[in-house]
């Protein structure tokens, strides 16, 4: 079983080429592949897990900001190897925001309106660091440059 999720067929399709080289570094050439997916499927799909699972690893030792948009608020997630740094801007009441606007949210970090509020806070990873941000990933957050969690720094 993968520690995140198998790599799709069009996910393995596009890294074709690492997936060979991934094959040649642990010692099965292409005819051995062949062999191993028509005679032994248990063992293809363990090697398809492995891969998988270098591959999201490679992913997630990059990430250093994640954002999770909704229409009240915004999460800016700074990651770093020991925590996850959070900034947040969300309405103080049902002020009429819309955080999934990328106009509003560039608006609100220059000029935030009044009842818009920045906090920040930072906790430990609880489990992995690249598994942490895996479960986040999939529940929404986006990979993102930092420029939005670095804005919203300047608004504390």
């Amino acid at each position: 079983m993968p520690t995140y999720r198998l790599l799709t067929l069009e996910e393995l399709t596009e890294l074709e080429k690492e997936f060979v080289e991934y094959l040649v570094l642990n010692g099965i050439a292409a005819e051995d592949w062949v062999k191993i997916k028509e005679n032994d499927k248990a063992d293809a799909e363990r090697l398809i897990e492995l891969f998988s699972d270098v591959v999201f690893e490679g992913i997630l030792r990059k990430i250093a900001y994640l954002e999770y948009r909704a229409e009240n608020f915004v999460h800016a997630f700074q990651c770093l190897t020991d925590k996850l740094v959070l900034v947040a801007m969300e309405s103080e009441d049902d002020t009429d925001v819309n955080f999934l606007d990328p106009v509003f949210i560039e608006a609100a970090t220059i000029n935030p309106p009044d009842k818009l509020i920045v906090r920040t806070t930072s906790k430990p990873y609880s489990k992995t660091r690249e598994l942490e941000l895996f479960d986040m990933i999939q529940a929404g957050c986006m990979i993102s440059d930092g420029g939005l969690f670095k804005a919203l720094c300047l608004k504390l």
